[in-house]
């Protein structure tokens, strides 16, 4: 499958931002199909960087250039089973207020709260797929103020929810 169609399958998979967005708390969706492996990540800005608006500071430009590079580093932040042997083909990392094309860093009209979301998008491709039954993340390391993800899964062996916290860092199937 081509990692476009992985990313409209992850699409499915999500809900709405505005009926998810809870402070500490991220989505990790992931599907696996033949030797493709798609993740798909939303955090909360401010369970990355303390806070969910532009930056009032130097201090604070560098926490979200430093939670840019973070996500950045996808062999770092995620490890799928090593024997599956699964390389990085492709990333996208939308971090609000950085500069780039950013879709939610908007104003918030009068009265509405504003929410700040990471999207990031990871695609690999795994030489041995049969031999991928995990993901590890470290990103728990990074982001102290991120408690738990609500993890999800599909592939060849089916569906699975998984929620994983610091103690807990490991989605396996």
């Amino acid at each position: 499958m081509h990692p476009i169609h992985l990313l409209a399958l992850l699409a499915a998979f999500a809900l709405p931002a505005h009926a998810q967005h809870a402070h500490g708390e991220g989505r990790l969706d992931v599907v696996i199909d033949k030797d493709s492996l798609a993740i798909n990540l939303e955090l909360p800005l401010d369970a990355a960087v303390g806070f969910e608006r532009a930056p009032r500071n130097e201090r604070e430009k560098a926490a979200l250039a430093a939670a840019d590079k973070t996500l950045k580093d996808a062999a770092a932040l995620f490890m799928p089973t090593s024997a599956a042997n699964c390389m990085l083909l492709s990333m996208e990392i939308k971090v609000p207020f950085t500069g780039g094309a950013d879709n939610h860093a908007h104003h918030a009209h009068e009265g509405e709260t504003h929410h700040a979301d990471i999207d990031a998008n990871y695609v690999f491709r795994c030489a041995n797929p049969s031999a991928l039954k995990g993901i590890e993340t470290t990103i728990f390391k990074s982001f102290k103020r991120l408690y738990r993800l609500e993890a999800q899964r599909a592939g060849p062996s089916g569906q699975s929810k998984q929620r994983l916290t610091p103690k807990n860092p490991v989605l396996a199937w």
